[in-house]
């Protein structure tokens, strides 16, 4: 089929949730992707940070085929074996925890906001409900992790938002030690480095007195390390760049190398509030997901992705501060490890456009913002080719 059939088709049949470009994706290899027309992309989206190993992996494929082959679904109803060894593997890079598997970024939020609403239940009764988060945050698009969600635009059209939601500025100190009360909140949910908000790292200095705070009033902390976890940012978690742990961790997108899994850390004072019944996922440690993500944290761990990501990351980092000397348009260079924004002084969209046309696919992270998210493998040799077709599209526009 060519491409026009398949976007008049789509039209037709799929619900109008996406404005798709006119291209329709058919392969990848590496760190390129290819569409019907054989067109070449560097892909510097990643799949919105999920591909962070590239396409065509051959551990990933050899994963998949190995255990599609063996057992895809038994049901939370038995044990299986890929589950259980691939969060022994997490728990050991990570804190003491217990984890609980499911399919999807949002629906590791809802878990943990959950989760840890019955834990403030068990010390502190009704009254200790109360969420807060931060202003810019993305938590998901299901009713609990978007209610989380600090942007209004987010929430036109489907409110009243689940109640017991507080929103505060980020990195506000003052505004933190204001809101967090020991008989209220519940718990406090942040992204060490927000993604679809902006691309905006955290104050160590304020997620260091988050923790204490929370330490202080008996308040569960959630680290969502979906989109910035998992050697994104030049460590294994985001969260160890500031010496502290979360209570919880939410992880999801570039744990299965492409295939729908979310994962929710907790520690164990957060899990002994649990007990069977009370949560579940039909899909949830899917066993094909589940030894696929083996495969994924395993070369993670074993060819030190995380450094690849930290110095890969310098490196884009200092050729996008080379440009923005020569573009005055562009505001700010920021971000962490291979999680970029880049802030222009006017909305981005025809920049992503030009990009793609050029053969480099990006994103964007709020109307202004163009981010950068590629597969964490990326080499100089591709570093240079993105800058160079950016640069390309600067000038062209007269940016």
């Amino acid at each position: 089929m060519t491409t026009a059939e398949i976007i008049e088709m789509e039209e037709k049949y799929i619900a109008p949730t996406y404005t798709r470009p006119p291209i329709v994706l058919d392969r990848g290899a590496g760190v390129y992707l290819y569409d019907l027309e054989n067109n070449r992309y560097l892909d510097f989206i990643g799949g919105i940070a999920v591909n962070s190993l590239g396409h065509g992996v051959p551990e990933i494929v050899g994963a998949i085929a190995q255990q599609t082959a063996k057992l895809i679904h038994g049901s939370n109803l038995y044990h299986t074996t890929p589950h259980v060894l691939l969060a022994q593997l997490l728990v050991e890079h990570a804190f003491p925890s217990k984890i609980f598997f499911c399919n999807s970024g949002s629906e590791s939020i809802e878990a943990a906001l959950k989760f840890t609403r019955k834990w403030a239940f068990g010390i502190g009764g009704e009254d200790k409900h109360e969420i807060i988060s931060f202003e810019h945050s993305f938590h998901g698009r299901t009713y609990g992790a978007i209610s989380a969600t600090a942007q209004p635009k987010y929430h036109e059209g489907f409110k009243p938002m689940v109640p017991g939601m507080v929103y505060l500025p980020f990195n506000d100190i003052d505004a933190l030690d204001q809101a967090v009360s020991k008989e209220r909140t519940a718990t406090v949910i942040i992204e060490p480095v927000q993604g679809e908000g902006g691309v905006n790292t955290v104050q160590g200095e304020f997620l260091k007195h988050l923790r204490m705070l929370c330490d202080e009033r008996q308040v569960a902390l959630i680290f969502d390390e979906i989109q910035c976890g998992l050697c994104r940012t030049g460590k294994f978690f985001a969260y160890q760049h500031h010496g502290i742990e979360p209570d919880v961790m939410t992880l999801a997108k570039p744990l299965a190398g492409g295939l729908p899994i979310g994962a929710v850390m907790m520690k164990p004072h957060i899990a002994e509030a649990l007990k069977p019944g009370m949560h579940g996922s039909t899909f949830g440690a899917n066993p094909v997901a589940c030894h696929t993500a083996l495969a994924v944290v395993q070369k993670m761990i074993t060819e030190n992705i995380a450094e690849q990501a930290r110095k890969a990351g310098e490196a884009l980092t200092d050729g996008l501060h080379v440009l923005q000397t020569k573009h005055k348009d562009i505001k700010e260079v920021r971000g962490s490890g291979l999680l970029i924004g880049i802030e222009f002084e006017d909305e981005v969209d025809g920049i992503v456009a030009a990009c793609r046309e050029k053969g480099m696919l990006v994103g964007s992270a709020g109307e202004k913002v163009l981010r950068w998210a590629p597969p964490l493998v990326i080499e100089q040799s591709h570093i240079d080719e993105a800058l160079h077709i950016l640069e390309e599209v600067l000038v062209a526009r007269g940016i």
